[in-house]
């Protein structure tokens, strides 16, 4: 089974985000979830946003760094939305990930030094509609990631999978969690 450090979108630490690490605990993995908002949780994307700008997206990714520090670089760094960022910056920059997933978004492999490192799966899900999901920043990673794997799911919301977000979709989220099972199963 894989361990996991799965970081929080920009509506902090929610239950939702709880309940998919539930989720991926019962099927036999380890997973850390790191609160990069020190306690703090928002009904809105655009206010959760404004705090991570406030405190700042350096601060935020290396929050996501401190957090790994102690764990196996063997580890699957996966990031909701705004927890992309950390997510791929430890597998950009720190040895021995195993895989990384992604969902609600990504940033551009110029971000954390231009490469994947070769042979690292990586498994990206979003809205095919979502203005804020990536789409096209997933394209270009999965063009230039040899293992990658890009879902996109019907429809535009953004925080999709949690249940506490407007934008949850139950189906596409069974989806999202039954494709990042079987991720891991492969990865762990």
């Amino acid at each position: 089974m894989a361990e996991v450090v799965l970081f929080h979108h920009a509506l902090g630490l929610t239950p939702g985000c709880v309940a998919f690490a539930d989720t991926l605990r019962a099927a036999g993995h380890v997973v850390h979830t790191p609160d990069l908002f020190e306690g703090r949780t928002f009904t809105s994307v655009v206010a959760g946003v404004r705090h991570a700008e406030e405190v700042g997206f350096d601060t935020i990714v290396e929050r996501g760094r401190r957090a790994v520090d102690a764990l196996p670089a063997t580890v699957v760094p996966a990031g909701m939305s705004l927890g992309a960022m950390p997510a791929q910056m430890i597998v950009q920059t720190r040895p021995g990930a195993k895989g990384a997933l992604l969902l609600h978004g990504c940033v551009p492999l110029s971000f954390y030094g231009g490469s994947w490192p070769a042979g690292v799966p990586l498994q990206i899900h979003t809205m095919a509609l979502d203005e804020l999901g990536d789409v096209h920043v997933a394209q270009e990673l999965v063009g230039a990631v040899e293992a990658a794997e890009l879902f996109l799911y019907p429809g535009d919301g953004h925080l999709f999978t949690d249940p506490a977000s407007p934008d949850y979709d139950e189906a596409a989220a069974a989806l999202v969690t039954r494709r990042a099972l079987e991720f891991l199963r492969r990865t762990g």
